[in-house]
């Protein structure tokens, strides 16, 4: 078990940092189950984590998932946790182990969807291959945007999809924030694009480089879609949506959901039992769909990729890669903010901004 105390065997100041404000998750529920409590601890670093100054962190949907309950069969015995998986920041501390970065340099990362430590906090600590330098073009408001959620869509088109120059992708739900970063990554490798979407979030989906936008409320979504596709990425992950986009793929294409069933089946039979129906479940999927369409089913969960977190870096330094800000709350916010992300009345990416840049 990880000793709640500050290490003497890493580089840096967090042997003067022993406890910080952090919101927490005591039980599930409503935003108002969010604490804001000033003296939470922070652990000692291992060898190859980094102890961040978290200036901003992302609020991402998984973030008001685990606050209803979602994977409570793996976070009920662990409460309170902290949310939060998208952080910028500055090092302050690094495990003797870290190699690559620095204390005093400006990063920014994910943690993966399984931490119980999260980002909603003074100080984050993360793996090292969790962390990339962060843009200077970017603010730290702006680079909290990002990494969990480019890191999903990369996870789906780079290492599931493979994707390649020259194919086409749809993406469905193109107008959220693993939507346009998919959009992105997508037209960076050469490929074309085609995306659905609401009415409101068309402009912002051509703006990030798809080239065919079909409006999902419309009565002849599947007519519009006139391609025919090499991967198919669903945002949103409902029967209907997985209907059409197994439908569009053509033989040997690859559909993609991160609507999957593990975590459900988890929390409604156990870790053990709902993960074996999980396997079975998906296994079957696979061969029906192998066998009707000649396609792969794919469930897509976010994974530290350290080559993928830098090529993101590299295409957000060159303006190539961005997820817009809509609106941005402090850290004793953020049940306002999660409120915000839940109602949709932001348009753009919420953030928490914990500390001045």
């Amino acid at each position: 078990m990880r000793r709640w105390l500050a290490s003497p065997y890493c580089r840096g100041h967090s042997r003067s940092i022993s406890t910080c404000r952090a919101v927490v998750l005591p039980r599930f529920g409503g935003p108002e189950v969010l604490e804001l409590r000033k003296d939470v601890p922070v652990p000692h670093l291992e060898a190859e984590e980094v102890l961040v100054r978290t200036v901003a962190a992302g609020v991402n949907p998984l973030d008001i998932k685990m606050r209803e309950g979602y994977g409570r069969s793996l976070f009920q015995p662990l409460l309170p946790i902290v949310l939060g998986r998208d952080v910028s920041g500055e090092i302050v501390a690094i495990g003797n182990g870290v190699k690559r970065l620095h204390v005093g340099q400006h990063v920014f990362g994910a943690l993966h969807p399984t931490a119980v430590r999260g980002t909603y906090s003074d100080y984050a600590i993360l793996q090292e291959e969790q962390l990339a330098l962060k843009p200077k073009s970017l603010t730290h408001v702006e680079a909290a945007a990002i990494p969990f959620a480019a890191l999903t869509a990369w996870r789906a088109l780079w290492s599931t999809a493979r994707m390649k120059s020259g194919q086409k992708v749809l993406i469905m739900g193109g107008g959220g924030a693993v939507g346009l970063a998919a959009i992105q990554l997508a037209r960076a490798a050469g490929c074309s694009v085609a995306a659905t979407c609401g009415k409101r979030s068309c402009s912002r989906v051509g703006e990030a480089g798809a080239e065919l936008i079909v409006d999902y409320t419309s009565e002849n979504t599947r007519e519009q879609l006139t391609w025919r596709f090499d991967a198919v990425l669903d945002t949103i992950g409902v029967e209907t949506t997985e209907a059409l986009g197994v439908n569009v793929l053509k033989r040997g294409g690859h559909y993609m959901t991160l609507q999957g069933e593990a975590v459900k089946l988890a929390d409604k039979y156990g870790l053990i039992v709902g993960g074996g129906i999980a396997t079975a479940t998906l296994l079957r999927k696979r061969m029906q769909y192998t066998q009707s369409h000649g396609i792969d089913y794919s469930w897509i969960i976010m994974r530290t990729d350290a080559e993928g977190l830098e090529q993101i870096a590299r295409l957000a330094k060159e303006g190539r890669l961005k997820i817009p800000v809509g609106e941005t709350f402090s850290l004793d916010e953020a049940a306002k903010a999660q409120t915000a992300r839940e109602n949709k009345d932001s348009q753009g990416k919420v953030v928490l901004q914990v500390q001045q840049e």
